[in-house]
């Protein structure tokens, strides 16, 4: 298949938001991006059906966990972080590093101090399974720096996937701020088309200068980073099932219930957003505004999900 490759033409850092350059590029099936995409569908199954991600289809939430899977997210980037600033250099990574378009960490923070109060730090901690996905993107940084190129691609390309199908839906269905206090990890200023920018880092990976091998190598890692978030969703699962709260049920009808309709699943819809669709998106904004509560009060920790699913769609 062919897309519009997208290189800069200036600095993409430099404030005023990136300018391309377009031209005709032929996708092959011996690109990384396409070796991801093929080699992470199955995986990508077994998340969209673990018990977590059905019950949140079904609308059946826990307030709290929106907040314990902020922290979750927030320990996993400082960690992925820390290991990009160490590697930035590194010759098979320095062509994706843009800190100032892509770092969440700093966003993570300012949301959890919205959520927790300013000594949220005293607050939370790193769960168990989170801190599994933490040690490992330590040890991939520090003893085989070329592994981070999964990690991030499946993180970063997720939050400009997905992630952003869910980011409205959530400040509405937890009354939060216009000003987008709560959801700051959703937003990147620095990227003013999200499309391009996405277009452009998959252009810069697949130019990475790599063996057969070690792209078969990314594939393997980016499956690994799959099963470390199905840990957490599952932990997150069993730490619901301890809190005494009010289950908010707002009624997302899961697959089966769905008559066979594809266009109303939030994986599709993840899908339709990233190719622009705009009768689409405005069916999923009717939807939003049936079911608000039901699709997002996981949204921060699943939205990362559904931008992983995005980036194989795409």
């Amino acid at each position: 298949k062919s897309v519009e490759k997208m290189e800069t033409t200036a600095d993409v850092s430099n404030g005023a938001g990136p300018v391309y350059e377009q031209k005709k590029e032929t996708l092959r099936p011996e690109d990384l991006s396409e070796m991801l995409a093929a080699g992470t569908k199955e995986i990508h199954e077994k998340a969209e059906n673990t018990q977590f991600v059905k019950d949140f289809l079904k609308g059946r939430i826990r307030k709290e966990l929106f907040k314990l899977g902020a922290v979750a997210l927030y320990y996993t980037y400082t960690a992925l972080e820390e290991e990009i600033e160490r590697n930035k250099d590194h010759p098979h990574f320095a062509a994706l590093y843009f800190p100032t378009e892509l770092h969440r960490h700093e966003a993570l923070a300012r949301d959890l101090e919205y959520f927790y109060g300013p000594e949220w730090k005293s607050h939370t901690s790193c769960s168990k399974a989170t801190q599994n996905y933490v040690d490992r993107i330590h040890q991939v940084g520090q003893e085989d720096p070329v592994l981070l190129v999964a990690h991030a691609y499946t993180r970063y390309m997720g939050d400009l996937s997905g992630g952003q199908v869910l980011k409205k839906v959530a400040q509405r269905a937890l009354k939060l701020p216009a000003t987008g206090e709560g959801l700051e990890f959703y937003q990147f200023d620095a990227i003013h088309s999200a499309k391009e920018f996405k277009q452009l880092y998959r252009s810069r990976m697949n130019e990475l200068e790599l063996d057969m091998e070690t792209k078969k190598r990314l594939v393997d890692e980016a499956v690994k980073a799959f099963l470390f978030n199905i840990e957490v969703f599952e932990e997150l699962e069993e730490i619901g099932k301890t809190i005494q709260e009010d289950v908010l049920d707002a009624g997302m009808p899961v697959h089966g219930a769905m008559g066979g309709d594809i266009s109303k699943c939030p994986y599709y819809a993840a899908k339709m957003a990233t190719s622009g669709g705009t009768a689409y998106i405005c069916q999923l904004a009717m939807a939003a505004l049936r079911h608000p509560t039901g699709q997002v009060l996981f949204a921060t920790w699943f939205a990362a999900l559904a931008g992983l699913a995005a980036w194989y769609l795409m």
